[in-house]
């Protein structure tokens, strides 16, 4: 899978705890707001603004997120926090920041591909009110939370149970009602290009990451569990003739006599018999 290669390559440069993170962004930007809504404003992601030299957007739009009455932009960071360290926690940190990061900049190029053909289309004068956010980036994020955990009961209003994956439907047929009635405005576009964007990033993850919905949360338990193991074996393999770490156990070349070389133990030897690729599937087995 794309992301395991990708994990590989930069899982180190994962950020930990990065639901808490989006949190904090959001409770930073809800100060700034009531504060300053002048200042807020400054923090829009608007790519005709960007090209005109307000470059930060291109970062600070990361700030904008619910602006309604304190107890329920509490309520909300509560819940993307809770379902976000589920991801997290489940699919592990470098997904669900590759999840978070590609879902950012699908909105990015959304806006700016917006903006362009707005422009292109009626003139600067409508490209210039393009504004977007990640609001529909974290609804998708239920809908994650939901392909992962379909089975699972919340209590809704505190009284009535019910099933997750049936908040998930309901929550894919709010955005189709937000894309359907959102209109033709530069602001419905907008909205439009925002859903589509989310969506996709959606799909993306949600294709790729069978393996690990079929296992659900023990997907991670068993990933760590494989990677000791590895790291365990790498630690007791004894090393061969020269500083080598394999050696065939029929012509005795390691990986220094040839780089080329690939090496197998041989399960049906009795004992830790190593051979090469010439020899794995052509030697005589031992038996004790």
């Amino acid at each position: 899978m794309w992301l395991n290669k990708l994990e590989e390559k930069f899982g180190r440069y994962a950020i930990p705890n990065l639901p808490k993170i989006i949190v904090l962004l959001y409770a930073v930007g809800f100060v700034i707001a009531n504060i300053s809504p002048r200042l807020y404003s400054l923090l829009e992601l608007n790519p005709y603004l960007i090209l005109h030299g307000q470059v930060w957007r291109i970062v600070t739009f990361l700030l904008i997120g619910p602006e309604t009455n304190l107890i329920f932009v509490i309520f909300v960071l509560l819940f993307y926090y809770s379902i976000g360290s589920s991801l997290e926690q489940v699919w592990g940190t470098f997904r669900f920041n590759m999840y978070y990061l590609i879902g950012v900049l699908g909105t990015i190029v959304g806006a700016f591909l917006t903006y362009v053909i707005l422009t292109f289309a009626y003139g600067e004068g409508y490209g210039a009110f393009v504004n977007m956010d990640t609001f529909y980036l974290n609804m998708t994020l239920f809908l994650a939370y939901a392909s992962m955990f379909p089975e699972m009961e919340v209590y809704l209003y505190m009284i009535l149970p019910i099933k997750v994956k049936w908040l998930g439907y309901l929550d894919g047929l709010y955005l189709i009602y937000i894309f359907l009635s959102s209109g033709f405005t530069v602001a419905g576009i907008s909205v439009k290009v925002s859903i589509v964007a989310a969506l996709l990033n959606f799909l993306l993850f949600f294709f790729s990451m069978k393996k690990i919905r079929r296992m659900g949360a023990n997907f991670k338990a068993k990933t760590i569990h494989k990677k000791k193991a590895r790291a365990y074996k790498a630690k007791t393999i004894t090393p061969k003739k020269n500083g080598a770490m394999h050696e065939c156990a029929v012509c005795h070349r390691t990986e220094l006599d040839d780089p080329e070389l690939e090496f197998r133990y041989c399960s049906k030897c009795d004992g830790n018999y190593e051979y090469c690729q010439d020899h794995l599937f052509t030697h005589k087995h031992v038996k004790r």
